[in-house]
């Protein structure tokens, strides 16, 4: 090897070459501490959802008075950011759409139908809505809290029958490709238009579309959801269980009655005050302890009416 003779050659050995840039990635040392950086830049900024965050925010009376740390924010991030380097996606876009719901990740259904409508395999998703049909009256009861006591009151929901299903242009072969068939009947027997706070009894047209888009994805375009559920169908389905003799079962009545989250206690100042905004983009729902320690409800779907989180 020749030796540095100049000055100037001597000035341009002695200065370090750059270091090749370390791809981010869960498998390499040097790529998980260069995931790590970024997920640490992401979980302090107050622009990702909550689940996501360093911090959580204490508020009383609707105004925030603290924060608590948040052990699961970095870690979420970390699952977020791979998420996003297996979709090729962006982190940010991927954080906003995926929700942690009871444990569970899950995306939004508006996802799943912009992932479906950009893929570039079909054509832009479609619905064929029927007619209204005839009116039905569906009796159930609900379990509701009454005087910090649970308790079943009858109630009852006219729906109109009505069936969608999405479809789609294959651009390859020019085929069209029809998804399931999603009816309202579909609702009744599954249990899903009965449950407390249930969208299909208020907006079950678009509840219609968004349970069609969910299914045509699953079964035409699973790479686009990963293996991961919409948050509709998180909340509106249940795990079967095993009964002890080597066979698993679902119990509807738990599905069409699981129990709602009890009220807040709330002193007498506090009831006689404005009620406490909800958190935005918080995924699990916890009831608040006690009126001085009043940290707020997370909901899933708090100020995103469109995100319909609870059916």
């Amino acid at each position: 090897m020749t030796q540095p003779t100049t000055l100037a050659q001597m000035q341009t050995s002695a200065v370090a070459a750059p270091k090749p840039e370390t791809p981010m990635s869960l498998l390499t040392g040097s790529g998980f501490d260069q995931l790590q950086r970024v997920a640490k830049a992401l979980c302090a900024s107050t622009l990702v959802p909550a689940q996501y965050r360093a911090f959580t925010e204490v508020k009383s009376y609707g105004k925030v008075t603290g924060h608590n740390p948040n052990p699961a924010g970095l870690p979420n991030c970390v699952v977020a950011l791979n998420m996003a380097m297996r979709m090729g996606a962006d982190p940010l876009m991927v954080m906003q759409n995926l929700y942690v719901i009871e444990g569970r990740p899950s995306w939004s259904s508006q996802f799943i139908i912009a992932a479906i409508n950009s893929c570039g395999r079909f054509s832009p998703l479609r619905f064929e809505l029927s007619e209204p049909g005839k009116d039905e009256v569906v009796k159930y009861k609900a379990v509701v809290w009454k005087n910090d006591k649970k308790t079943e009151e009858p109630r009852e929901v006219t729906i109109q029958h009505r069936t969608c299903r999405a479809w789609v242009i294959e651009k390859e072969t020019g085929d069209r490709l029809d998804g399931p068939t999603v009816s309202m009947q579909m609702a009744i027997d599954e249990g899903w238009l009965t449950k407390n706070g249930s969208k299909w009894q208020t907006m079950p047209e678009i509840m219609l579309r968004y349970r069609a888009a969910s299914l045509f994805g699953r079964l035409y375009a699973p790479e686009l959801l990963m293996g991961l559920q919409t948050q509709e169908e998180v909340h509106d389905f249940i795990d079967a269980t095993p009964d002890g003799a080597g066979n698993y079962a679902v119990d509807l009545n738990d599905l069409r009655n699981k129990e709602p989250e009890p009220p807040a206690i709330l002193d007498q100042d506090e009831a006689l005050g404005d009620e406490p905004e909800t958190a935005p983009l918080e995924a699990d729902t916890k009831p608040a302890e006690t009126a001085t320690d009043q940290a707020e409800p997370a909901t899933a779907d708090a100020d995103l009416p469109d995100d319909l989180a609870f059916e």
